[in-house]
């Protein structure tokens, strides 16, 4: 646990939260502004800061967590579907550096806009991107 992370505490319980799920390797609390009713937040115990820090053992174990809790939350709220974003860095929204799962419940007519606006790179482009890639 990190001294100065505000999820390290709330993941190992330095604070209250409205948990819904602990286990030996992450604390699910709902998020206190919450984008939905029902948004929880997947949080690991140890720290790490983004998802390139994260194990992978634990990067493995937080996917299959977001799946069993993502289908209880959603059946559960009776929600029509559900986000599962993780934002690494500044830039991608990322705002407390300590790695954390959303569960985003979605309700028709919620009002959230969570979608990104599609480009249209050319044929060139994307060949020039996956050159660089691969």
């Amino acid at each position: 646990m990190k001294d100065d992370c505000i999820f390290c505490k709330l993941a190992n319980g330095v604070f209250p939260t409205n948990s819904i799920y602990e286990d030996d390797l992450f604390n699910v609390i709902l998020d206190v502004g919450p984008a939905t009713k029902g948004h929880a937040l997947i949080l690991p115990k140890e720290h790490a800061e983004n998802l390139f820090d994260l194990p992978d053992e634990t990067a493995a174990a937080a996917m299959k967590l977001a799946k069993k809790l993502g289908k209880h939350i959603v059946d559960r709220l009776g929600a029509d579907g559900l986000n599962v974003v993780q934002n690494n860095g500044e830039a991608a929204g990322q705002t407390v550096k300590h790695f954390h799962l959303h569960l985003i419940p979605r309700y028709e007519g919620d009002g959230q806009n969570l979608l990104w606006n599609p480009t249209e790179p050319t044929p060139e482009e994307l060949t020039a991107i996956k050159d660089q890639l691969v």
